[in-house]
């Protein structure tokens, strides 16, 4: 599985955790970064693996969902 995946199902499963929607995660990220944008649309295309982010935007959506960058980037534990 490549990152950007491991990273959308994250950002997914964290999101989905806190009880947000992609709308209300977009308003905090927006809220964090003044000199950004964000917008439901961007977390979507975030969630689905086809946005590679920055380091400094993996930084800004760990804190807009409570969790450390190190779990967005953890990779899932496999089942046999």
């Amino acid at each position: 599985m490549d990152i950007q995946r491991i990273v959308g199902q994250n950002v997914r499963r964290y999101r989905l955790a806190a009880k947000l929607s992609q709308e209300e995660l977009a308003k905090r990220l927006k809220d964090d970064v003044a000199d950004q944008w964000f917008d439901q649309a961007y977390v979507s295309r975030l969630e689905s693996g086809h946005w590679n982010v920055t380091i400094s935007t993996l930084w800004h959506v760990s804190r807009a969902l409570g969790v450390t960058v190190a779990q967005l980037v953890e990779e899932p534990a496999t089942t046999l």
